[in-house]
């Protein structure tokens, strides 16, 4: 099979780190002697870059200073907020929350127990302090954006930590909770967080209620293709007969790929193929040290170009509709606009799901990306090989702090309860690495310089451009993304020349997309743009979309449906290996690593 590869799984090791030989080779000692300190410094702060964090500091604490009209306001609004504390104390216990209310969305304060004196007066203080800092970390003239935004975040994030909803002896639940069982949750509390350390310190992070192959990523198939950085799975057929044209799941290799396969209840792989379609998915091997050279284009190659060229030999002749989720998106859409530039035109439609292609409102991440902070990452990757896996999940567990941090420490450790058997959490704990290479190009030059946006990016020596995609596209923004917000994503409408149809789900980054039709709780907004018609704004879009209740799932399968030929009998499972590989059934190997 001609496949590119980095080389066989068994050779690949020396040949993928023979190219990390020049750059060790070119650091002189005092530079080998920084990235070391740096290396050792990540380790304290969890990848934070203490240097970014003292520029965006030093940005806003000196304009501030030299605005004193300013200072002046924020004195005033102190005070301000000091009488309304006292007039919310005057007004208890008969009229709570008369000053200020939780945010929507905010559910440390929820309960009938935070009504009641002292607890309601607390929060109220608690907010009413919140909302000062907010008002003082924002809207300081000459303090750059970036700088404002990290100011503003670290702010909120160090204020949360004393939200009285964290304490035992200022949060009412927990104390009604003490009362009713004598104090029995204390040491269900205590229980819960030793069983998360020995978790933690021997690596099975995930639930062990859940069985990979078992419980989730179970629906049947067999691996058919395997490189150093790659299975393919293709899934065995559910209908008498399928759509002539195949589907490529590309998912992200941030976290393993069956997000997209759950349980059975709620797999996009299961009801892709109860709606007769020929599934394949790109199971990502997850790197390890001796991986650090990887690049971002050997995804590409060993990923996209591989999978298009076996799916290609297992149903020839057909053309394939390709299908990218979050970074997975973006490497497709790189690789289908270095298909289109080099004229190769076998996919057939490209769905994009919470998948960013230009970085300038990239979200809350890019509080993590700047000059400073990337040098700080790459030499923490540099001297392990790899971003570790708690560097990622603690990243995202800060953009939803509140949700993934806090209200699980009091829910598991000051209740003493644990959260019931969750699919989607199980695998949030499967976390993957990220190989220094690959992961230092994606930062540099998608988020910090935003190369494929601007027309900079190249593969293969020359630049690549998404106006050069000219097959139809159907792209799903979430309402709630945190990682990729809809309205960055959206920008793919005056990125190409093409019909696409753009959906607005309800939800997160996740839950958004996992939304099968069996839930009622799901909801979307849904308009095409045709090619040549005219751009209009994400707001006016917002105004102007049909809201459709229930699951996106059966408009895209429709949608699909329309972009395929007639029905034909099953493929073959997968094609004879020409170095006579013995591949497993579905979900693989590399799942399991």
């Amino acid at each position: 099979m001609s496949q590119p590869e980095l080389a066989p799984a068994s050779q690949g090791d020396a040949a993928i780190a023979a190219a990390g030989v020049a750059d060790e080779a070119q650091l002189s000692a005092s530079e080998r002697a920084d990235r070391l300190f740096h290396a050792a410094l990540a380790r304290l702060t969890g990848g934070i870059s203490p240097a970014a964090l003292r520029l965006a500091y030093t940005d806003w604490l000196v304009h501030l200073m030299s605005a004193p009209a300013r200072r002046l306001d924020l004195a005033q609004a102190a005070m301000q907020a000091a009488a309304q504390f006292a007039a919310a104390a005057a007004q208890l216990p008969e009229t709570p929350w008369s000053r200020i209310r939780p945010p929507p969305g905010d559910r440390r304060f929820v309960g009938p127990g935070w009504e009641l004196l002292p607890f309601n007066l607390m929060a109220q203080g608690f907010l009413l302090t919140e909302q000062w800092w907010q008002g003082a970390t924002t809207g300081v003239r000459g303090v750059s954006h970036q700088d404002e935004a990290i100011v503003a975040f670290s702010m909120r994030q160090w204020l949360d930590t004393f939200a009285p909803s964290n304490f035992a002896v200022s949060n009412p639940e927990v104390i009604d909770k003490t009362i009713t069982t004598g104090g029995a949750n204390f040491l269900a509390g205590l229980q819960n967080w030793w069983r998360d350390l020995e978790a933690l310190q021997s690596g099975a992070g995930a639930d062990p209620r859940f069985v990979v192959g078992t419980d989730v990523a179970a629906t049947p198939g067999k691996v058919v293709y395997r490189n150093a950085l790659i299975e393919l799975i293709q899934y065995a057929p559910a209908t008498p007969q399928v759509h002539a044209e195949p589907i490529l799941i590309v998912p992200a290799w941030i976290m393993k790929y069956y997000i997209l396969d759950l349980s059975p209840h709620n797999s996009l792989v299961k009801f892709l193929t109860g709606e007769g379609f020929t599934v394949f998915m790109i199971s990502w091997r997850n790197p390890v040290a001796k991986d650090r050279d990887i690049s971002f284009d050997d995804y590409r190659k060993l990923g996209v170009e591989a999978a298009v060229t076996t799916i290609d030999e297992i149903v020839p002749g057909r053309k394939i509709h390709a299908l990218g989720y979050c970074l997975g998106g973006t490497l497709l859409s790189i690789a289908a606009a270095t298909m289109a530039r080099d004229g190769d035109t076998r996919l057939k439609s490209i769905t994009l799901l919470a998948a960013q292609t230009d970085f300038t409102e990239a979200g809350e991440l890019t509080l993590f990306i700047n000059e400073s902070q990337v040098t700080f990452l790459e030499d923490m990757m540099w001297e392990r090989g790899v971003l570790e896996t708690a560097q990622m999940a603690g990243a995202f567990q800060l953009l939803r702090s509140n949700d993934l941090i806090w209200s699980k420490l009091t829910h598991d450790y000051l209740m003493g309860e644990r959260a019931p058997p969750s699919d989607l959490m199980f695998w949030n704990a499967d976390a993957t690495r990220l190989p220094y290479r690959m992961h230092s190009e994606y930062l540099r030059k998608l988020f910090l310089h935003n190369d494929l946006a601007e027309g900079r990016y190249l593969v293969e020596g020359k630049p690549v451009t998404l106006s050069d995609i000219h097959t139809p596209m159907f792209v799903v923004g979430t309402v709630r993304d945190h990682v990729a917000p809809w309205k960055s994503t959206y920008k793919i409408n005056y990125q190409v020349d093409v019909d696409v149809t753009y959906v607005l789900t309800s939800g997160g980054h996740n839950a958004g997309i996992v939304a099968p039709p069996s839930e009622q709780k799901h909801f979307y907004q849904v308009k095409m743009k045709a090619a040549g018609a005219a751009y209009i704004g994400p707001d006016e879009w917002l105004k102007t979309a049909p809201r459709v209740e229930g699951s996106w799932w059966p408009k895209w399968t429709g949608w699909l449906s329309s972009q395929s030929e007639e029905l034909c009998e099953p493929p073959r499972m997968g094609v004879e290996s020409a170095n006579n590989q013995i591949l497993p059934d579905a979900p693989g190997d590399y799942v399991h690593h």
